[in-house]
């Protein structure tokens, strides 16, 4: 399965964006931001067609870095169809991995879910 994209959690959204412009030539959609959650994120494209997606997410003022607030969040891997997505997110489930995100439509068009792998890795699979 070819991986769709990974997905970095940055504090700066701005500034992460413009490193990876200004450093690995990538190009930029215009954006994303889900003003019920707070989250905004950029796709960023590169040569090959590889994409990294930054997102930021509102932190309070001082708040400690946990795992998982900075850094990769999940590494997402693009299926055929809906049910190419709704198959192995059923057999994950019953293989004991937990499902984070049942299969859905998200706010930006993607049907996909999240299930957590080994180490707690969160996986997405998208059409």
């Amino acid at each position: 399965m070819p991986i769709e994209h990974i997905a970095l959690q940055v504090r700066d959204l701005e500034a992460a964006r413009a490193f990876f412009l200004r450093y690995f030539q990538a190009l930029s959609n215009d954006g994303y931001h889900n003003p019920k959650t707070g989250l905004r994120t950029y796709f960023l494209t590169f040569g090959d067609g590889a994409r990294l997606e930054l997102m930021a997410r509102p932190l309070p003022e001082g708040a400690p870095v946990v795992p998982s607030s900075l850094g990769l969040i999940h590494l997402a891997f693009r299926l055929e169809s809906r049910a190419a997505v709704d198959a192995p997110t059923a057999q994950l489930h019953a293989d004991g991995y937990p499902v984070t995100s049942e299969p859905r439509v998200t706010g930006d068009g993607y049907y996909e879910s999240c299930v957590l792998g080994p180490e707690g890795v969160q996986l997405e699979l998208t059409v």
